[in-house]
């Protein structure tokens, strides 16, 4: 009961899940207990008590994040104010944003952007293929 009263410190995975980068408190314990979490470098468990001060790195969606603590907040607020709970390292924002541009680079180079092809275009694509054998 001590740590529902003590202001100052909060566990870890309530606080990703007020800070809204989980849906759920579930989701949060799953991506600790997988070591995608870490505070202040180092491995935890769900129950680690974190404070103002703190940094986070957490992975999520294989892009990374660093976070550094700002405040805790016992309930889930309205997104503006979550993002008040934390301050993100402008370094590691910038490598995620190039890292979403190379991934959409790479869907649009795939062979099939737009799903697989109807028959109609297998046709074609054959038709093509045994034109350019001859």
């Amino acid at each position: 009961m001590k740590n529902d009263l003590d202001k100052g410190a909060m566990r870890l995975d309530k606080w990703l899940w007020a800070a809204r980068f989980f849906k759920t408190r579930a989701l949060a314990q799953k991506h600790i207990e997988l070591g995608r979490v870490q505070v202040n470098g180092s491995k935890v468990k769900n129950s680690k008590n974190i404070s103002a001060g703190d940094t986070i790195d957490l992975t999520l969606n294989s892009l990374p994040y660093k976070i550094k603590v700002l405040a805790l907040n016992h309930q889930r607020r309205p997104a503006p104010e979550a993002r008040l709970l934390y301050e993100e390292d402008m370094k590691t924002a910038a490598e995620r944003e190039a890292q979403k541009l190379l991934d959409q680079a790479s869907r649009i180079t795939a062979a099939y952007p737009d799903g697989r092809p109807t028959k109609r275009d297998r046709r074609q694509l054959d038709k093509a293929k045994r034109d350019s054998w001859m």
